[in-house]
């Protein structure tokens, strides 16, 4: 006889776990079956079972002693990119496409490779399907992995018989504002370098460098010019009171994630985002053309107007753009047009309100609001273009400034000690 550990579900959807003493894994199944569950994942308990349970024990004892927020922080849930997403989406998208049944599919993606989003994700929504939900009722049980843009956009799938070109046309999406991060990143890739690599040799200079140097000068006894003298107490002073520079790093930190909590706080701080110089304007033409990929999306898969705005505004990180969206989804509710209520936000542009205003007249708003994402995605490349061939000469023309400091520090010393020689 062994012992093998399950999971299953009852016909209410609960999930069950347990432990049977069998002779085998089919022996298992079928008691598991007798019970009236359904199961979900079978496997024979270790014997190092009790040790494992140990260390859980003991790692569980550790998490206590985190503060909550941190707490929290590390027991949630990775969600998956939206690369990862998008891929899973196309991957049931052409399965569904090729004919099979949703449930046969699903039971396909169990043993495709989904990079981020594991097995169990399709093994629940296939034990859910089978018992006679819908797709997107089962995918509304795992928030963690399904946003509720697409649960809502798979139910306005179902209802509408075309889930497949859903699914296709979500695929799209995710790939697209994947493609829109991954642009993001490579712009800031040198700029981040530039400064680790420059911050990495001033702290060698300032720590290892200068105190000899320090030596040199206080051996000869000269009189020394002033950024040699500024060079000299502000390395005195990191050698001293690094961590005290730590430390105010620390608190500043803090502070700052205190504040970005506070309502207030994060309103303002998405605020100066939109208004800093060179960066404002890609972060805006970002934001814009989030605004239009989503609601356009959601309004082309069939969403109600009011469901669509509220899904923005959640997607939406900005406070300025979701509290403007909530006042148009009050407006839209009292009657009005959305271009209206848009217009008096006076934050979104003249171009997205004429359009809108357009495509409320010719019956095509979410056709209006994609071309709109596709114009302010093409001024998003050219605009982090532009801003890293800004960002580019601004760090080396600092760089140089700083290394050209050092090298003025330590040479005018240098000089007056030869000049003192030949003298």
């Amino acid at each position: 006889m062994a012992e093998f550990s399950y999971k299953a579900r009852r016909r209410s959807g609960e999930l069950v776990e347990g432990v049977l003493d069998v002779a085998d894994r089919p022996a298992a199944l079928a008691q598991i079956t007798r019970l009236g569950l359904f199961p979900i994942a079978v496997e024979t308990a270790k014997a190092g079972a009790s040790v494992n349970g140990k260390n859980g024990s003991q790692k569980a004892d550790f998490m206590s002693l985190l503060p909550p927020a941190l707490r929290v922080q590390l027991q949630q849930k990775r969600k998956p990119k939206l690369q990862e997403l998008a891929t899973f989406t196309q991957q049931l998208a052409n399965l569904l496409q090729s004919g099979m049944p949703l449930t046969v599919a699903l039971n396909s993606m169990m043993h495709l490779e989904s990079k981020g989003i594991p097995a169990e994700v399709s093994r629940g929504l296939k034990q859910e399907v089978s018992e006679g939900r819908g797709l997107s009722d089962a995918m509304a049980k795992q928030p963690h992995i399904f946003t509720d843009l697409y649960i809502n956009m798979v139910r306005a799938g179902e209802s509408s018989g075309s889930l497949v070109e859903v699914l296709r046309r979500m695929a799209s999406h995710f790939e697209q504002f994947a493609e829109v991060q991954a642009k993001f990143k490579s712009a800031l890739i040198y700029p981040a370098m530039v400064i680790c690599v420059g911050a990495g040799i001033v702290a060698f200079f300032m720590f290892f460098m200068m105190p000899k140097f320090m030596e040199i000068f206080n051996g000869f006894g000269v009189e020394l010019p002033l950024p040699t003298k500024i060079l000299m107490g502000t390395s005195t002073f990191f050698i001293n009171f690094w961590w005290l520079i730590g430390l105010v790093i620390i608190v500043a930190v803090i502070l700052f994630k205190r504040y970005q909590a506070t309502e207030g706080g994060a309103r303002q701080i998405d605020e100066w985002k939109m208004k800093l110089p060179i960066v404002g304007k890609v972060v805006k033409l970002n934001l814009f053309g989030q605004f239009s990929r989503t609601l356009g999306t959601l309004l082309q898969n069939g969403v109600p107007v009011l469901t669509a705005l509220k899904i923005t505004e959640q997607v939406l990180p900005n406070r300025l753009l979701k509290e403007a969206i909530s006042n148009a989804r009050t407006a839209v509710t009292d009657g009005k047009t959305l271009a209206q209520p848009l217009a008096q936000s006076k934050v979104f542009p003249q171009l997205m309100v004429d359009l809108v205003r357009i495509g409320e007249e010719t019956g095509d708003v979410p056709g209006a609001l994609n071309n709109l994402a596709d114009t302010y995605e093409s001024e998003l490349a050219i605009g982090l273009r532009v801003m890293t061939q800004l960002i580019e000469p601004l760090m080396i023309i600092i760089m140089a400034i700083v290394v050209g400091f050092l090298l003025v520090s330590i040479l005018l010393p240098l000089f007056q000690l030869i000049s003192q020689i030949h003298t």
